[in-house]
């Protein structure tokens, strides 16, 4: 059976065409004021601008766009003070501030929405929203790149192990490892820069789909909000979503980024490992064992990365099937990308709190350098340098060299010289120079190698 609606009265934002209220289901599924108020500051500015340009253009008067303009930075304070009523009736933001703008300036209210439609002045919004957190996002990634900066100038004589398939491999400096997230967050800008450079031009003026008859001055009016320039094609400019697609795209790589640091975070904090330790400030404890330190931070971010991955997914199939130009469905574009835009924000920080609150153990790393083997390519090496063997030829008598090692329950600098030339003859007491885990990171010089003279 239908729903039907309480209210006999005919909707007053459809003007004559309607004689019955919408259901209150319809109101329910329809309204997104809920949601898209966080768009007051955006279309407050967007339509200042458009106010203003009206007024240049002649196509309202300069008194009226004056009391358009008043009437709006009064609907700003109230919003920010906590005292302007939101009304789920009036749908959305735009409706909310046009409605409450009429209560202030009376019918010069009415002339504000000449020459656009909600669909040019949504999108606005929501580029004005994505590059403002775009921008906000930068400056965070960016403090986030000055910690682990600081935190690489402290930690370049701790020599500590690098690992493949989780295996040590080779000893690294611990300034090596986190400078590789350095340049993975600096890519990460690099991306969220690039996003923005193209999301950058005004749709504003576009209209419903079509453009507008009156002789609006579109430059003027993305000028005015910063923009580069305005949109070239209105049917685009009302269709598109992929400035969000991009943005959201760029949050998932920032995500993953933020993700693989936080599982190193929790590693390195584990008995297994004890390279690093993380204050109260970053951890939480148990509620039955006392002596637990959990690092709960670093499982959050770890953990985030879904809502992040899964705001991307959302959007992609809202927009996946839509024809030009507008459609109702995009009103689902806007929840995603605040939550994922709150919860990288709060991921960014995070880290940057647990990097800039963590404590090196020095020797602890060290300790684990000189395990499984790590300085087994530099006897390579030296083979290879100093007795003019193939590369293939000296891998096999390391493999031996490390296998007696290994049956003994000794390092390689613990074998003999006996020993190591009963494996290979021309083997001299040089070798043990490339043994310790100390030379074997400094052998590495080339340029973007962990050597600590490529960090002094």
């Amino acid at each position: 059976m239908a729903q039907k609606s309480k209210n006999k009265t005919a909707n007053k934002m459809w003007g004559g065409h309607y004689s019955m209220a919408p259901s209150e289901i319809m109101q329910q599924i329809n309204a997104s004021i809920d949601f898209d108020r966080k768009l007051y500051r955006q279309d407050i500015a967007g339509s200042i601008a458009h106010a203003k340009m009206l007024a240049k253009q002649k196509i309202i008067s300069k008194t009226d766009s004056s009391k358009i303009i008043k009437g709006l930075q009064q609907i700003l304070n109230e919003i920010n003070s906590g005292k302007f009523k939101f009304k789920t009736e009036l749908e959305d933001i735009h409706m909310n501030i046009e409605s409450r703008l009429r209560e202030i300036i009376g019918d010069a209210a009415g002339r504000l929405h000449t020459a656009r439609s909600r669909n040019d002045q949504v999108v606005t919004d929501f580029k004005l929203y994505v590059r403002d957190s775009i921008d906000n996002l930068i400056s965070k990634t960016d403090i986030l790149i000055k910690t682990l900066n600081i935190k690489v100038k402290e930690n370049i004589d701790v020599i500590m192990p690098g690992f493949t398939h989780l295996q040590i491999a080779q000893p690294i400096t611990m300034a090596h490892h986190l400078s590789a997230y350095v340049e993975m967050f600096k890519r990460d800008k690099s991306r969220l820069n690039d996003a923005r450079e193209r999301m950058n031009y005004c749709p504003l003026g576009s209209a419903a789909l079509a453009g507008t008859s009156y002789n609006i001055d579109r430059n003027f009016t993305a000028k005015e909000l910063g923009f580069k320039a305005p949109t070239s094609n209105s049917l685009d400019s009302v269709s598109s979503r992929d400035f969000a697609l991009e943005y959201l795209n760029c949050l998932s790589i920032l995500a993953v980024n933020l993700s693989r640091i936080s599982e190193e975070i929790i590693l390195w904090c584990s008995n297994g490992f004890r390279f690093i330790s993380l204050s109260e400030k970053f951890t939480t404890g148990s509620s039955i064992m006392p002596q637990k330190r959990n690092p709960d931070a670093a499982e959050i971010v770890r953990a985030k990365v879904g809502r992040i991955f899964a705001a991307l997914t959302n959007l992609t199939i809202v927009m996946k099937g839509l024809p030009l130009a507008y459609s109702k469905d995009m009103q689902e574009d806007k929840e995603p990308v605040f939550d994922a835009t709150e919860n990288i924000l709060l991921c960014v920080q995070a880290v940057n709190g647990m990097i800039d609150d963590m404590k090196v153990n020095k020797a602890n790393c060290l300790h684990f350098a000189k395990q499984g083997y790590s300085t087994a390519t530099d006897l390579a090496d030296w083979l290879v340098k100093n007795l003019n063997i193939p590369f293939r030829d000296a891998h096999h008598i390391t493999g031996k060299c490390v296998k007696l090692a290994e049956e003994k329950g000794i390092s390689l600098d613990e074998i003999s010289m006996e020993e190591f030339q009963k494996i290979e003859k021309r083997i001299t007491p040089e070798i043990f120079k490339v043994l310790s885990v100390e030379n074997c990171a400094d052998a590495r010089t080339s340029f973007g190698g962990t050597s600590r003279k490529n960090y002094k």
